[in-house]
């Protein structure tokens, strides 16, 4: 009795589901006399049913897609499609890229790398050969680590990672440069940020991709914006990127883009991943920031910090003002004291009353003041003045100055108190 073409598919189908259930288990060894093998009931393939049934069980009983981890081994484009084959410690399997998804890869996969590949499986029933087409490919974790510490053990001799060559941060940037994909929850936060931190400092925005193959886009939009950060007014460029996977960060380990980072005419932040995550960017940028929202922080003063400590210093200056005040009034009191005490009508009631004063003691002192008192003075007749007993002669003429005129007068006798005078005059032997 024969079958139908579409008979022979299903009992294929049923069959092959069936071989498969009977593989789980090693069958025993089966007798080679036809009667039993009748017997048994074994399905019956010819190649071409073979190969359908075990590709409708691949159709049927396997994911669409998956993730599959590998080493990529001899990649070779043959007709614009790229073959090469996938490869970890045990086992081996052909893949291609299409030429229609291969300008769609973030990568291009050399022999060696690590990869994680989305693919989905390629049965070809005329040759039953099994294949994986990549849909997508990124590096895997362990092939990022070994290119990041190649970068940065090629570029840490320059000195591109030393701390003397990072340059200072402004202190409140008039326009910071920002570098990140767009729209981004990232960029969402760090433009809340700047507006809530300080609204004053304008942003320019740059889109750039943030994944995949875009190394090279990245360094010419760094260099776009270097070349007319004086013109643009921008004194900091961020170069940010929200969170990931380390391999996702795997285009910022880049020689190219560390050494761009490094030539730029302005200071540049890194705020790439999370705080976890270091890339090659990072260690060669002049300040690095935990997250894309950290660096917009770091470069920002905060409003209400800033406010407050005018605040303070408003209140200081309102008591310095006031304490000068108050020295500049008893300054002043003090001068006014010594101009009424510099007037002239003080001055001259100061000079009277000293003249008065002096008049006093002048006249206190005076000899007219003595004579008055009673007192005379003796003169010769030469006017000399006659001070003692002992200067006079008998009969010599003298004259008198009384307190209110003169008379003159003749010696007649000398009455000396001292023993040493005679009464001519002479001294006694």
């Amino acid at each position: 009795m024969h079958q139908t073409a579409a008979d022979n598919r299903r009992n294929c189908s049923l069959s092959s589901q069936q071989g498969v259930a009977a593989a789980a288990v090693p069958p025993a060894i089966l007798p080679l006399n036809s009667s039993e093998l009748s017997r048994q009931q074994l399905p019956r393939y010819d190649v071409s049913s073979l190969n359908s049934a075990v590709a409708n069980l691949l159709e049927r009983g396997f994911a669409p897609r998956f993730l599959l981890e590998a080493t990529v081994s001899r990649p070779q484009l043959k007709k614009g499609h790229l073959w090469m084959t996938l490869v970890d410690e045990q086992a081996s399997i052909s893949a291609v890229v299409w030429a229609s998804q291969l300008q769609r890869l973030s990568i291009q996969p050399a022999d060696g790398d690590g990869v994680v590949v989305v693919g989905k499986l390629n049965f070809w029933v005329s040759r039953a050969n099994l294949c994986v087409q990549i849909l997508d490919l990124r590096p895997s974790l362990s092939s990022v680590l070994r290119r990041f510490e190649q970068v940065r053990e090629k570029l840490a001799p320059e000195g591109l990672f030393d701390v003397e060559r990072k340059r200072p941060l402004p202190a409140t940037p008039a326009r910071i440069a920002l570098l990140t994909s767009v729209p981004s929850s990232a960029l969402a936060d760090m433009l809340r940020t700047a507006r809530e931190r300080w609204p004053a400092t304008g942003i320019l925005l740059v889109p750039i991709p943030v994944q995949g193959n875009a190394e090279t886009q990245i360094c010419r939009a760094l260099m776009r914006v270097s070349a007319r950060a004086l013109d643009l007014g921008v004194e900091v460029i961020v170069l940010a990127r929200g969170g990931g996977s380390r391999e996702d960060l795997a285009v910022f380990d880049g020689e190219e883009l560390a050494r761009t980072i490094r030539s730029t005419a302005v200071p540049v932040v890194c705020g790439i991943g999370h705080e976890d995550d270091t890339t090659v960017a990072d260690l060669v940028a002049d300040y690095r920031a935990a997250t894309p929202t950290a660096a917009l922080v770091a470069l920002l003063p905060d409003r209400e910090q800033v406010l407050a400590g005018l605040g303070l210093q408003r209140r200081h200056l309102s008591q310095s003002v006031r304490l000068r005040l108050q020295a500049a009034r008893q300054s002043i009191g003090g001068v006014l004291e010594r101009l009424e005490r510099l007037h002239p009508r003080i001055l001259l009631r100061d000079r009277q009353r000293d003249l008065g004063q002096a008049q006093r003691l002048l006249r206190a002192l005076s000899p007219q003041h003595v004579l008055e008192r009673g007192f005379c003075v003796v003169r010769d007749c030469e006017g000399g003045l006659v001070r003692s007993v002992a200067a006079m002669n008998l009969g010599q003429q003298l004259k008198l100055s009384l307190a209110d005129g003169e008379a003159e007068t003749t010696v007649q006798r000398l009455h000396p108190t001292s023993p040493a005078y005679s009464e001519g005059g002479s001294p006694l032997p």
